[in-house]
């Protein structure tokens, strides 16, 4: 919460917000479980006219896996692609990890399906508990 303070406070002045600082506000919103504040702070970049990167994404998507919120953390991935940031393996893990966790592993299978495709390297890290 005192991070979302402190972010508001930054957007109030006429400082120019960046990448990082946005990225901060959302990783602190995802260590705090609040992964529609991390949403609301990720729709705030583009009419800031800051680009997303792929910690950008991973930090929203994380936010969103904390939550088990899947379905937005699949948006969220097809968002990356269309704004043309390749997700990662970081990316992959977590939403693999948002999708396990709603128990909707067909859709995790597709994703590492979509890993094997863009050759993205899976670790123990990314396969889904048996």
């Amino acid at each position: 919460e005192k991070a979302l303070q402190l972010f508001s406070m930054i957007a109030s002045t006429k400082l120019e917000l960046d990448a990082i600082t946005f990225n901060a506000a959302m990783s602190a919103c995802e260590k705090g479980g609040e992964w529609e504040k991390a949403l609301h702070v990720f729709s705030l970049m583009a009419p800031s006219k800051v680009e997303c990167d792929s910690i950008t994404f991973n930090a929203a998507i994380s936010a969103c896996e904390k939550c088990g919120k899947w379905q937005q953390a699949l948006q969220l991935l097809g968002v990356m692609s269309q704004s043309n940031v390749e997700p990662g393996l970081t990316t992959f893990s977590a939403a693999i990890s948002a999708c396990g966790g709603g128990d909707e592993w067909e859709e995790a299978v597709g994703l590492f399906s979509i890993m094997a495709q863009r050759r993205v390297e899976s670790n123990l890290l990314s396969a889904p508990a048996g």
